[in-house]
Protein backbone atom coordinates (compact mmCIF):
# COMPACT_ATOMS: atom_id res chain seq x y z
CA UNK A 1 0.00 0.00 0.00
CA UNK A 2 1.41 3.71 -1.01
CA UNK A 3 0.35 6.47 0.95
CA UNK A 4 1.04 9.97 -0.71
CA UNK A 5 1.38 12.78 1.55
CA UNK A 6 1.66 16.35 0.80
CA UNK A 7 5.09 17.52 1.64
CA UNK A 8 7.41 21.15 1.29
CA UNK A 9 6.59 22.97 -1.93
CA UNK A 10 9.31 23.25 -4.52
CA UNK A 11 12.19 21.47 -6.28
CA UNK A 12 13.85 18.19 -4.13
CA UNK A 13 16.87 16.58 -4.69
CA UNK A 14 16.97 14.23 -7.17
CA UNK A 15 17.33 10.97 -5.68
CA UNK A 16 15.66 10.99 -2.38
CA UNK A 17 15.81 8.14 -0.49
CA UNK A 18 13.17 5.25 -0.18
CA UNK A 19 13.54 4.23 3.04
CA UNK A 20 15.95 5.50 5.97
CA UNK A 21 16.07 9.41 4.63
CA UNK A 22 19.87 8.43 3.72
CA UNK A 23 22.68 10.19 1.59
CA UNK A 24 22.00 9.70 -2.10
CA UNK A 25 24.92 8.24 -4.00
CA UNK A 26 28.45 9.80 -3.63
CA UNK A 27 26.78 12.02 -1.23
CA UNK A 28 27.63 12.24 2.39
CA UNK A 29 30.07 13.44 5.20
CA UNK A 30 33.67 11.84 4.56
CA UNK A 31 34.72 9.10 7.05
CA UNK A 32 32.76 7.41 9.76
CA UNK A 33 30.57 9.53 11.41
CA UNK A 34 28.62 8.63 14.83
CA UNK A 35 25.88 6.10 14.23
CA UNK A 36 23.89 7.88 16.58
CA UNK A 37 21.62 10.81 16.16
CA UNK A 38 19.37 12.75 18.77
CA UNK A 39 16.51 15.65 17.69
CA UNK A 40 15.81 17.96 20.59
CA UNK A 41 12.20 18.17 21.98
CA UNK A 42 12.21 13.99 20.14
CA UNK A 43 11.56 11.21 22.78
CA UNK A 44 14.47 9.19 23.53
CA UNK A 45 12.85 5.86 22.62
CA UNK A 46 12.52 7.23 19.20
CA UNK A 47 16.38 7.18 18.61
CA UNK A 48 17.43 4.43 21.41
CA UNK A 49 18.03 0.72 20.09
CA UNK A 50 14.89 -1.33 20.91
CA UNK A 51 15.67 -4.17 23.57
CA UNK A 52 16.40 -7.63 22.61
CA UNK A 53 12.58 -8.85 23.48
CA UNK A 54 11.27 -6.14 21.61
CA UNK A 55 13.40 -6.96 18.01
CA UNK A 56 12.18 -10.70 18.95
CA UNK A 57 8.53 -9.44 18.93
CA UNK A 58 8.82 -7.31 15.52
CA UNK A 59 10.87 -10.77 14.01
CA UNK A 60 8.06 -12.82 15.10
CA UNK A 61 5.41 -10.56 14.07
CA UNK A 62 7.29 -9.96 10.34
CA UNK A 63 7.55 -13.86 9.99
CA UNK A 64 4.11 -14.34 10.43
CA UNK A 65 3.28 -11.65 7.43
CA UNK A 66 5.72 -13.55 5.09
CA UNK A 67 8.71 -11.63 5.58
CA UNK A 68 11.65 -13.82 5.83
CA UNK A 69 13.42 -12.41 9.21
CA UNK A 70 17.14 -12.67 10.85
CA UNK A 71 18.32 -10.50 13.96
CA UNK A 72 22.02 -10.08 13.54
CA UNK A 73 24.65 -8.59 15.42
CA UNK A 74 25.56 -5.64 13.93
CA UNK A 75 25.93 -3.70 10.67
CA UNK A 76 29.08 -5.99 9.99
CA UNK A 77 27.02 -9.01 10.27
CA UNK A 78 24.69 -7.96 7.48
CA UNK A 79 27.07 -6.86 4.77
CA UNK A 80 28.24 -10.68 5.09
CA UNK A 81 24.89 -11.78 4.92
CA UNK A 82 24.10 -9.74 1.41
CA UNK A 83 26.78 -11.21 0.00
CA UNK A 84 25.47 -14.56 0.89
CA UNK A 85 22.09 -13.91 -0.26
CA UNK A 86 22.29 -11.75 -3.69
CA UNK A 87 24.02 -13.71 -6.40
CA UNK A 88 26.60 -12.60 -8.04
CA UNK A 89 26.11 -11.28 -11.26
CA UNK A 90 22.29 -10.09 -10.23
CA UNK A 91 21.19 -7.00 -11.13
CA UNK A 92 20.80 -4.84 -7.74
CA UNK A 93 19.21 -1.64 -6.99
CA UNK A 94 20.36 0.21 -3.74
CA UNK A 95 18.76 2.66 -1.95
CA UNK A 96 19.45 6.19 -1.35
CA UNK A 97 20.38 5.27 2.75
CA UNK A 98 22.47 5.93 5.27
CA UNK A 99 22.16 3.08 6.78
CA UNK A 100 23.98 1.18 3.30
CA UNK A 101 26.57 4.06 3.35
CA UNK A 102 27.63 3.69 6.89
CA UNK A 103 27.61 0.00 6.71
CA UNK A 104 29.74 -0.16 3.61
CA UNK A 105 26.51 -2.32 1.83
CA UNK A 106 25.90 0.71 -0.75
CA UNK A 107 30.01 0.28 -1.51
CA UNK A 108 30.21 -3.71 -1.82
CA UNK A 109 27.04 -3.17 -4.64
CA UNK A 110 27.41 0.09 -6.50
CA UNK A 111 31.35 0.12 -7.02
CA UNK A 112 32.75 -3.61 -6.50
CA UNK A 113 32.08 -5.18 -9.12
CA UNK A 114 30.16 -8.45 -8.22
CA UNK A 115 26.81 -7.16 -9.55
CA UNK A 116 24.79 -5.56 -12.28
CA UNK A 117 24.46 -2.26 -10.24
CA UNK A 118 21.51 0.05 -11.37
CA UNK A 119 22.38 2.98 -9.54
CA UNK A 120 25.30 3.40 -11.48
CA UNK A 121 23.97 3.12 -14.66
CA UNK A 122 20.87 5.89 -13.66
CA UNK A 123 23.21 8.75 -12.82
CA UNK A 124 24.83 7.85 -16.45
CA UNK A 125 21.66 8.83 -18.41
CA UNK A 126 20.74 12.02 -19.26
CA UNK A 127 17.54 12.52 -17.31
CA UNK A 128 16.25 14.81 -19.59
CA UNK A 129 16.47 12.59 -22.88
CA UNK A 130 16.33 9.25 -20.64
CA UNK A 131 13.64 9.42 -18.19
CA UNK A 132 11.75 6.22 -19.40
CA UNK A 133 14.71 4.23 -19.15
CA UNK A 134 15.72 4.85 -15.76
CA UNK A 135 11.86 4.38 -14.96
CA UNK A 136 11.83 1.11 -16.11
CA UNK A 137 15.75 0.58 -14.69
CA UNK A 138 14.46 0.99 -11.13
CA UNK A 139 11.33 -0.49 -11.09
CA UNK A 140 12.17 -4.10 -11.75
CA UNK A 141 15.78 -5.48 -10.47
CA UNK A 142 16.46 -8.64 -9.66
CA UNK A 143 16.94 -7.39 -5.90
CA UNK A 144 16.72 -4.02 -4.24
CA UNK A 145 18.57 -3.76 -0.79
CA UNK A 146 17.63 -0.86 1.20
CA UNK A 147 16.85 0.05 4.91
CA UNK A 148 13.31 1.67 6.34
CA UNK A 149 12.20 4.67 8.39
CA UNK A 150 10.74 2.73 10.95
CA UNK A 151 9.68 -1.22 11.37
CA UNK A 152 7.04 -1.88 13.69
CA UNK A 153 6.39 -4.50 16.62
CA UNK A 154 3.41 -5.71 14.79
CA UNK A 155 5.05 -6.34 11.68
CA UNK A 156 4.80 -3.45 8.89
CA UNK A 157 7.63 -1.84 7.42
CA UNK A 158 7.47 1.70 6.46
CA UNK A 159 9.61 3.42 3.80
CA UNK A 160 9.26 6.96 3.09
CA UNK A 161 10.55 9.11 -0.19
CA UNK A 162 10.24 12.56 -1.50
CA UNK A 163 10.08 11.67 -5.21
CA UNK A 164 8.85 7.96 -4.65
CA UNK A 165 10.87 7.10 -7.66
CA UNK A 166 12.18 4.18 -5.66
CA UNK A 167 9.42 2.95 -4.08
CA UNK A 168 8.16 0.53 -6.65
CA UNK A 169 10.84 -1.59 -6.44
CA UNK A 170 10.35 -2.31 -3.22
CA UNK A 171 6.68 -2.65 -3.35
CA UNK A 172 6.98 -5.41 -5.28
CA UNK A 173 8.29 -4.61 -8.76
CA UNK A 174 11.64 -5.74 -7.60
CA UNK A 175 12.27 -9.82 -8.00
CA UNK A 176 13.50 -9.74 -4.34
CA UNK A 177 14.04 -7.14 -1.62
CA UNK A 178 16.43 -7.49 1.57
CA UNK A 179 15.56 -4.40 4.07
CA UNK A 180 18.23 -3.74 6.34
CA UNK A 181 16.86 -2.04 9.78
CA UNK A 182 19.11 -0.65 12.64
CA UNK A 183 17.72 -1.35 16.41
CA UNK A 184 16.39 2.09 17.08
CA UNK A 185 14.00 2.03 13.89
CA UNK A 186 11.56 -0.58 15.99
CA UNK A 187 8.61 1.37 17.04
CA UNK A 188 5.80 -0.41 19.13
CA UNK A 189 2.83 0.56 16.30
CA UNK A 190 1.91 2.27 12.69
CA UNK A 191 0.94 5.54 14.63
CA UNK A 192 4.42 5.78 16.17
CA UNK A 193 6.29 4.19 13.01
CA UNK A 194 4.78 7.60 11.61
CA UNK A 195 5.90 9.92 13.87
CA UNK A 196 9.12 8.82 13.83
CA UNK A 197 9.70 9.45 10.55
CA UNK A 198 7.59 12.96 11.06
CA UNK A 199 9.88 13.98 14.10
CA UNK A 200 12.85 11.96 14.20
CA UNK A 201 14.28 11.31 10.33
CA UNK A 202 12.62 14.04 8.32
CA UNK A 203 15.01 16.23 10.49
CA UNK A 204 17.48 14.64 10.31
CA UNK A 205 17.31 14.55 6.27
CA UNK A 206 16.53 17.72 6.14
CA UNK A 207 19.72 18.86 7.69
CA UNK A 208 21.19 16.94 5.59
CA UNK A 209 19.86 17.83 1.90
CA UNK A 210 20.25 21.65 3.33
CA UNK A 211 23.92 21.00 3.35
CA UNK A 212 24.44 18.56 0.02
CA UNK A 213 21.71 20.61 -2.04
CA UNK A 214 20.87 23.84 -1.14
CA UNK A 215 17.63 23.31 -0.60
CA UNK A 216 14.84 20.91 1.56
CA UNK A 217 14.03 17.42 2.34
CA UNK A 218 10.73 16.25 1.68
CA UNK A 219 8.04 13.18 3.02
CA UNK A 220 6.13 13.33 -0.10
CA UNK A 221 5.02 9.39 -0.47
CA UNK A 222 4.82 6.38 2.04
CA UNK A 223 5.21 3.32 1.39
CA UNK A 224 3.83 0.65 4.05
CA UNK A 225 4.58 -2.84 3.79
CA UNK A 226 1.74 -4.99 6.20
CA UNK A 227 2.74 -8.57 4.83
CA UNK A 228 4.79 -10.57 1.93
CA UNK A 229 2.41 -12.26 -0.68
CA UNK A 230 5.65 -13.60 -2.33
CA UNK A 231 7.22 -16.42 0.50
CA UNK A 232 11.12 -16.14 0.39
CA UNK A 233 11.25 -12.84 -1.64
CA UNK A 234 11.11 -10.25 1.05
CA UNK A 235 13.95 -10.70 4.05
CA UNK A 236 14.17 -8.22 6.61
CA UNK A 237 17.81 -8.21 8.34
CA UNK A 238 17.45 -6.54 12.08
CA UNK A 239 20.40 -5.30 13.60
CA UNK A 240 20.77 -5.39 17.71
CA UNK A 241 22.93 -1.80 16.99
CA UNK A 242 21.69 1.30 15.64
CA UNK A 243 22.51 2.39 12.52
CA UNK A 244 21.41 5.26 10.39
CA UNK A 245 18.32 7.29 10.91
Amino acid sequence: MEVHRAGVRGQVPRHLPAGGFGAPCGAGIRGQPDRRHSVPGSGRFLADPASAERLERAAIALRAGGFATEILDDAAAARARINELVPEGASVLTGASETLRLSGIDEDINTGGRYDAIRPRVLAIDRATGADEIRRLVAGPDFVVNSVAAVTETGSLVLASGSGSQLPANAGGAANAVWIVGAQKVVPDLSTALRRVDEYALPLENARAQAAYGMPSAVNRLLILNAETRPGCGTVLLLREAIGY
